[in-house]
């Protein structure tokens, strides 16, 4: 047993009825009328006062009544020292009782006493109170030592597994409450990495997408300080501002598309690239069985590739692209290649730009894959590799 076993309070969600059952309530409620009927009916029920025994007798019960709810509440609020002396006064109203005559009512008092202060007391204080209410009873009890002896040891052992049982209520309902606190901690964090995702998806669709924008506007800014005749070269100019608010708009239907695919609300992965390779003029090959792919697998496939597509159109533009969607146990991969473009191979390794695959890359890595990329003979290549 604990070195501070005797001197500590029981739990505070025992002293109180937090987690008691409206069953129990009531059944609580039911015994504490019973009693305070029986009180009442041994005490007047046969008319042995009157005069001012029967206004010390009233007076007596509404005493114990009044220190009984004292009791219960300076226990709750584990004041010691104010609790023993309506303790004290619970005894000395049982002791008036007697001394008036009304044996059956000390008793009560004293039994109640007994179970009460075994509950809710410092067992260092619950021990000697109880004692004394008990041998109070043993006292003035009329039946045979046994019996009393007896009696005395069933209220002393019930007010123990009261308590007990009041503990194991109070432990329950603290780690109820401790498991709601953590349900609570773990939905807020969850919260906060399902905003951190949202986040990256939009910070990565945005950069890719400011980023062609950046391109044409780049040829745009060339063709107007190039040009000697801004009316002859109307067309290439709208044509390249006509392709930059494209790319406005599909970073806006990326972030959307971002947004659905969190919500697992996106279409497969093949259909996307197939319509990624399209628009670009690009090969797809997919290898193996496509399946369904948990969302933060399926958005990162779908943001390297238009990374790496966008890398192309700026570094190696003309350049001949082929694609790879392989399924393969437990991962998917992704490569994308370029041949016999009009850049120089290496120029985007060399060139201080590809922060985008850099973030592709960080990606890869929080989702447990790998993501290479950089020059060959031929061109550049990317390779993702993520767990489906």
């Amino acid at each position: 047993m604990p070195p501070n076993a005797w001197t500590r309070w029981p739990l505070r969600e025992a002293l109180s009825k937090e987690g008691l059952s409206e069953t129990r309530l009531w059944i609580g409620r039911g015994v504490r009328v019973i009693v305070l009927v029986g009180l009442l009916w041994a005490t007047f029920g046969g008319g042995a006062f009157s005069g001012w025994g029967l206004a010390a007798a009233g007076a007596g019960v509404v005493i114990a009544v009044l220190a009984f709810r004292g009791f219960f509440r300076m226990t709750l609020e584990r004041r010691i020292w104010p609790s023993i002396v309506l303790f004290a006064l619970l005894e000395a109203t049982a002791f008036g009782f007697f001394l008036v005559g009304a044996r059956l009512p000390a008793i009560v008092v004293w039994c109640a006493c007994a179970m009460t202060a075994m509950e809710r007391l410092p067992l260092s204080a619950a021990v000697p109170c109880s004692a004394l209410a008990l041998g109070a009873f043993a006292v003035v009890n009329s039946d045979n030592w046994l019996t009393t002896a007896v009696t005395a040891a069933g209220l002393a052992l019930a007010g123990y597994v009261v308590r007990l049982d009041a503990e194991a209520r109070g432990s329950t309902q603290r780690l109820l409450v401790q498991e709601r606190a953590a349900r609570k901690a773990e939905a807020e964090t969850a919260a906060l990495a399902e905003r951190g995702r949202i986040a990256r998806e939009i910070h990565d669709v945005l950069a890719h997408s400011l980023s062609a924008q950046l391109v044409h506007l780049e040829a745009a800014r060339q063709l107007i300080q190039r040009s000697s005749d801004l009316e002859a070269d109307r067309e290439q100019l709208l044509e390249q501002v006509v392709a930059c608010r494209g790319m406005a708009r599909e970073g806006l239907d990326g972030t959307r598309e971002a947004l659905s695919a969190l919500r697992g609300e996106m279409a497969p992965v093949e259909d996307f690239l197939r319509r990624l390779a399209a628009a670009e003029g690009a090969e797809l090959d997919v290898v193996g069985e496509p399946r369904a792919l948990s969302a933060e697998a399926g958005l990162a496939i779908r943001r390297v590739a238009q990374e790496a597509l966008t890398n192309v159109r700026k570094h190696a533009p003309g350049a001949r692209v082929r694609m790879r969607l392989e399924y393969d146990e437990g991962n998917v991969g992704l490569m994308v290649r370029d041949f016999g473009g009009r850049g120089k191979p290496g120029e985007l390794a060399k060139s201080g730009s590809g922060y985008g695959l850099l973030g592709m890359r960080e990606r890869a890595e929080l989702l447990g894959g790998t993501l290479e990329s950089g020059p060959d003979e031929e061109g550049f290549v990317v390779r993702l590799k993520v767990p489906a």
